[in-house]
């Protein structure tokens, strides 16, 4: 990291990496606001005057484990004096008045936020074209998306911008960029990174992740952000003391190693020739590694997009209920009355995605459709619990492909939004389940890289960052075409 650590600090080196990052970026888009300068001033500010007593001495005692470490925050998390806009135009200028908890901890170990990245609008989208701002390219083919919603993070650090980047994953916002980009992409169990200042899509689905070229890194940061914040209900200290991977099949023998599921069920999925390869290669460089590869039954998959769509866009049409254009963000001047200037705001200031996951939302939480829809997806998800913790009674982590396509063209008319909802099928099962799972890169296809992920019980990070450290030996993430080298 040492690398990192001097582009901050040597004043050449600064210039030239900034000017570097602005002339890709122009390209690229991977950023909506970049502001290093701001970065720096705010983690001065954090060491002088944020942190109580005791953690200001702990800090200037040590340089912290992300000395310098500059990172991108994707912009539906708050940091104190950038903007928070949601990449949506009902929030273009709001400057956001706090640090959000998971930055404010990175900040406080070194690490210094340099800018705010791209998303798809409030993080409703699988490609980030549905930014009200720009579109971010990928740095491996710049006519293919970089996934979404958290596209801009992960192109950011794919184009060598930052070592690493953050991001939320609602139904695997933050894996499939990754995947698409040819990077690690960490969705923790829910609850154990505080959502405090990650402005609420899903409430019950979201979580703060990781990307990053470095897995060790990536672990890093993690271990830096988890735990219990007063200011999140829903965040929880975790049981993250030692233990082995290998639960029911725990040995005397220290070195052995998880055993890997695979859904038996995946095998009648809508899957490209190239994501199958991959995946069978992925389970033979398993096999290769001394990890044994088994069978199981998730039943509940097919189900999963419907039911996770019905809870998803019930949440939000709560969630977004707060931007009424009177208390905050975009106002329509031209209004005659409250009415008209909620309905004006908001016509003009939400997307077309957002307004259709709002009205899907608000169809399947009226009177006489709860039954129907909501109850029963809510149902469908203790289900889709219940399938996990009965298959891992007999493995430790379950291996799945990201997404069943390779990284798309934009305004894709093979991959229509709809479909693109449907490719969901494998990322948003963790979060209906609330487990940790990671995508990790196997391969390069077409000159476009492919991830799988493991997903793993609750608090199972650990078998995650032990397995892809292994397989490390079979393949790592490789460089993009575009991106910068100083």
């Amino acid at each position: 990291m040492s690398y990192w650590e001097n582009i901050l600090s040597d004043v050449n080196n600064f210039k030239k990496w900034k000017t570097s990052v602005e002339n890709l970026d122009r390209e690229i888009n991977a950023f909506l606001q970049f502001d290093p300068e701001k970065g720096k001033k705010l983690s001065s500010i954090l060491k002088t005057s944020k942190l109580k007593n005791r953690e200001r001495e702990e800090i200037t005692q040590h340089k912290g484990k992300l000395f310098n470490l500059p990172f991108a925050v994707k912009d539906n998390i708050a940091v104190e004096s950038f903007k928070l806009t949601c990449a949506s135009k009902i929030l273009e200028n709001f400057i956001s008045p706090y640090t959000a908890t998971a930055v404010e901890k990175l900040m406080a170990e070194g690490a210094i936020v340099v800018g705010k990245t791209n998303l798809d609008e409030f993080g409703m989208g699988s490609s980030t074209e549905n930014s009200a701002f720009a579109k971010t390219k990928n740095p491996w083919n710049l006519n293919k998306v970089p996934g979404g919603s958290s596209g801009g993070s992960a192109a950011a650090v794919a184009a060598n911008f930052v070592p690493f980047a953050l991001g939320s994953d609602t139904g695997g916002s933050v894996r499939q960029p990754a995947s698409f980009c040819g990077v690690y992409g960490l969705k923790p169990t829910y609850g154990s990174v505080s959502r405090y200042g990650l402005v609420a899509y899903a409430s019950s689905l979201e979580v703060i992740g990781v990307l990053s070229k470095d897995l060790t890194l990536t672990k890093t940061v993690f271990e830096i952000m988890r735990g219990e914040d007063e200011m999140d209900h829903s965040s929880l200290a975790g049981d993250y003391g030692p233990k082995r991977a290998s639960g029911p099949k725990e040995t005397e023998n220290s070195e052995k190693k998880p055993v890997i599921g695979i859904p038996a069920e995946h095998g009648d999925m809508d899957i490209d020739p190239e994501i199958r390869r991959a995946l069978d290669e992925t389970v033979k460089n398993f096999n290769k590694l001394g990890y044994q590869v088994l069978e199981v039954k998730l039943p509940t998959l097919e189900y999963v997009v419907s039911a996770y769509y019905v809870i998803a866009t019930a949440e939000a049409s709560s969630n977004l209920e707060r931007f009424d254009g009177i208390r905050y963000g975009y106002r329509d001047f031209s209004a005659e009355n409250p009415e008209e200037l909620m309905l004006l705001s908001r016509e003009k200031g939400f997307g077309e995605e957002v307004k259709l996951r709002i009205l899907l939302g608000t169809y399947v939480l009226r009177s006489g459709f709860q039954e129907q829809y909501y109850i029963r997806a809510q149902k469908i998800r203790t289900a889709i619990r219940n399938d996990f913790n009965n298959s891992f009674k007999n493995v430790d982590a379950i291996l799945m492909p990201v997404y069943p396509k390779l990284p798309f063209e934009f305004e894709s008319k093979e991959l229509d939004p709809f479909k693109q909802k449907l490719a969901d099928i494998f990322t948003c099962t963790a979060n209906m389940a609330g487990l940790p799972a990671i995508s990790f890169p196997v391969d390069i296809s077409e000159g476009l890289p492919i991830g799988m992920q493991l997903i793993a019980p609750p608090f199972g990070e650990d078998i995650l960052f032990k397995a892809c450290g292994d397989y490390r030996e079979i393949f790592s993430p490789k460089d993009a075409p575009n991106m910068i080298t100083l």
